[in-house]
């Protein structure tokens, strides 16, 4: 579901200035707010999919980890 926001003209356009390139309006508001609390998110998964989620997370991260080790070794690598 989308809702729209009125803010003022002036809110529109400091907000559409600190935006990062690429950053959707929402995106800016978010981090501009750090949102959205823990405390609003609590609840929504059941501790299985959380626990699939957290599995996500920590796959990534070692692919991360790995690529950036395969980065590390390509320039310190053969000096010559």
């Amino acid at each position: 579901m989308v809702k729209t926001i009125r803010v003022s003209e002036e809110y529109h356009e400091w907000l559409t200035a600190h935006k990062d390139e690429g950053e959707t309006m929402e995106e800016a508001l978010r981090r501009m707010t750090r949102g959205p609390s823990p405390d609003d998110v609590a609840g929504l998964l059941t501790d299985a999919e959380a626990e699939t989620a957290k599995a996500a997370v920590e796959d990534l991260r070692g692919r991360d980890e790995d690529r950036l080790s395969a980065a590390k070794e390509a320039f310190e690598g053969d000096d010559g």
